[in-house]
């Protein structure tokens, strides 16, 4: 049963973003997903993403164990955004459970908030446990110097829907992150259908600097704001 849900919930997340009922506006916008389709009505639950991160608790949080390696293999263009599909190896640690690493992608402008403040893009990195349960971690992209790893990821963006290419050689996401690697906790869910929610939510306090012309080359690419609008919280507590 494990695996089963595991399974489930894998393919849940690496369809996201490929179909094509939904859209980020107008009559199939956000705001109607929960009626589009009834195997979208989490859209309209209670622990939705994304938020914007404030009125903080205090908390014991222990540190995120990153266990990445090179895997970033397959760049996708998926209409909704680009993704990155990851080989099999790489993980962190959840209370105690380890998440494999399955794909990235990004959202420009950002999606969370942070006190109030959005910022011009971030990227996912969407983790699943063989129980069925998710994990999230969220990086956000500040102005800044040119980023290198940005830099080789972008010269291998898929320009069309559908387009696909295999990353040569493969990256690792890892020389991505911040040193500082403090972050935020919440619970939520999947920013675009199905919505599922259950998913454990980690956004880095600390951004990765982009430059204007790197995130606007991402913003190009996908060709309007694939952010989905703040969620409320409805009670849940952001841990830091």
């Amino acid at each position: 049963m494990r695996k089963t849900l595991g399974l489930v919930l894998s393919l849940s997340i690496s369809s996201v973003m490929a179909s094509s009922d939904w859209t980020y506006t107008g009559e199939h916008g956000a705001d109607n997903w929960a009626k589009i389709n009834p195997a979208y009505s989490a859209c309209a639950g209670k622990s939705q993403s994304p938020v914007n991160l404030s009125n903080f608790t205090e908390a014991d949080l222990a540190d995120l164990a990153f266990n990445y390696q090179a895997g970033a293999n397959t760049f996708e263009h998926k209409g909704h955004t680009t993704r990155v599909t990851y080989q099999a190896g790489s993980s962190i640690q959840v209370d105690g459970k380890t998440f494999e690493l399955k794909q990235f992608h990004f959202h420009a402008p950002s999606e969370n908030h942070i006190e109030g403040k959005p910022f011009p893009m971030e990227m996912h990195l969407v983790h699943t446990n063989p129980d069925g349960s998710a994990a999230v971690v969220a990086l956000m992209f500040t102005p800044g110097p040119q980023n290198a790893f940005i830099d080789k990821l972008w010269a291998q963006m898929p320009e069309k829907t559908r387009d696909k290419s295999s990353l040569k050689p493969p990256l690792n996401v890892m020389d991505l992150l911040p040193l500082n690697r403090d972050y935020y906790r919440f619970e939520g869910s999947l920013t675009t259908p199905p919505c599922r929610e259950g998913l454990h939510w980690l956004v880095l306090k600390n951004p990765a600097p982009i430059t204007k012309a790197q995130w606007q080359f991402f913003a190009k690419t996908i060709g309007y704001p694939n952010n989905r609008p703040i969620q409320d919280l409805n009670g849940r507590q952001v841990l830091q």
